[in-house]
């Protein structure tokens, strides 16, 4: 089943940042993103393949401060 995630991600300031946030939510398997923004995301998922954990720390890893929104 489909859900969908809601991200504020601070440190990002350009659209280098926004590829690179695109980038590492599109490696994550089962995620699905619909947006990205300075600032934001918002992607769904599928909960048999990912979880919301899993989700932000992909931004984290590369350098950001993701959180739930």
């Amino acid at each position: 089943m489909s859900q969908s995630l809601k991200l504020a991600i601070d440190g990002m300031h350009c659209g280098s940042c926004v590829n690179r946030v695109t980038n590492a939510l599109k490696k994550v398997e089962g995620v699905d993103v619909k947006q990205v923004s300075v600032g934001s995301a918002e992607v769904e998922y599928d909960e048999a393949k990912a979880n919301p954990e899993q989700i932000v720390e992909s931004v984290n890893r590369i350098g950001f401060s993701a959180r739930r929104n």
